[in-house]
């Protein structure tokens, strides 16, 4: 197994780059038409520490969905991913994108405590549970928050802030990540690595759907596999999908994984 080959993505998918500045350009679309919003809302005191809220067209009690970007902890914002939110929202589901810190800037540990403060931020201000996704760097993210203990983050807050959690081409173990180009980049030894790897981590309970593209590299069809086996979720393959465009599927609101994420929100109950 060459470590570099099999988690470069942006070398793996030759128009990468092109996909990635679609992205931005999509986003900054999204974020100026879609009507019923709440940009640039602070949840820590540090400058990344911000979030969009989305909010359905229809007004009343919705569910809520916290949607985590990827970059491999190292790169991209909140504003590459703004419209990922868009079949979400058109099934009734609020979305919150988050910004933080990046690596080597910022340690990978504060980086998950800063998404736990974002969890927490929203669940106190809405009264909400919420199901936590992620691409990326933002699946081994969500699967942190699944992972939580809530009540020992902040008090006040209920065990189960995040119950369910659907990462998209997460990365779950780290340490193979770690002799590759991106890896230098995190600064963690391998104890390190282990102990931020959702994969080594007791199964919290709650709900968990693991997805990657299937045209992935074989090492994220594994780790995928393997997670969701470990913590005993089920896991999904989008046919076709590289790393990158396995995230389509979330700007249609009739596609099936959108109904599954919508379905996921939906079975939480509010506070």
């Amino acid at each position: 197994m060459n470590p570099e080959e099999e988690y470069n993505n942006r070398a793996r998918v030759a128009d990468s780059a092109a996909i990635i500045a679609r992205w931005l350009s999509d986003a900054a679309a999204f974020r100026a038409a879609w009507p019923r919003k709440r940009l640039d809302i602070r949840y820590g005191d540090t400058e990344p520490e911000l979030l969009d809220l989305f909010l359905p067209e229809t007004d009343g009690p919705c569910p809520l969905a916290l949607f985590i970007h990827g970059g491999y902890w190292q790169a991209l914002d909140r504003t590459a991913a703004s419209h990922f939110a868009r079949g979400l929202l058109l099934r009734g589901v609020a979305v919150a994108v988050p910004s933080y810190g990046l690596c080597p800037q910022v340690p990978l540990a504060t980086i998950v405590e800063q998404m736990r403060r974002a969890a927490a931020v929203l669940c106190l201000t809405t009264r909400q549970r919420m199901l936590a996704m992620g691409h990326s760097a933002g699946g081994h993210l969500s699967a942190m928050l699944l992972a939580s203990d809530f009540p020992a983050f902040a008090a006040g807050l209920p065990k189960d802030v995040v119950p369910a959690a659907l990462p998209i081409s997460g990365v779950f173990e780290i340490e193979p990540v770690l002799p590759t180009g991106i890896g230098r980049g995190l600064n963690l030894t391998p104890e390190a690595a282990r102990a931020l790897s959702p994969r080594w981590l007791p199964p919290p309970g709650g709900v968990l759907h693991a997805v990657v593209g299937g045209a992935e590299s074989a090492e994220f069809l594994r780790q995928t596999h393997d997670f969701s086996a470990a913590w005993g979720g089920t896991a999904e393959e989008i046919p076709g999908a590289n790393h990158f465009t396995v995230l389509d599927p979330l700007t249609d609101p009739d596609h099936p994984l959108t109904a599954r994420a919508a379905g996921m929100a939906r079975r939480l109950a509010s506070l």
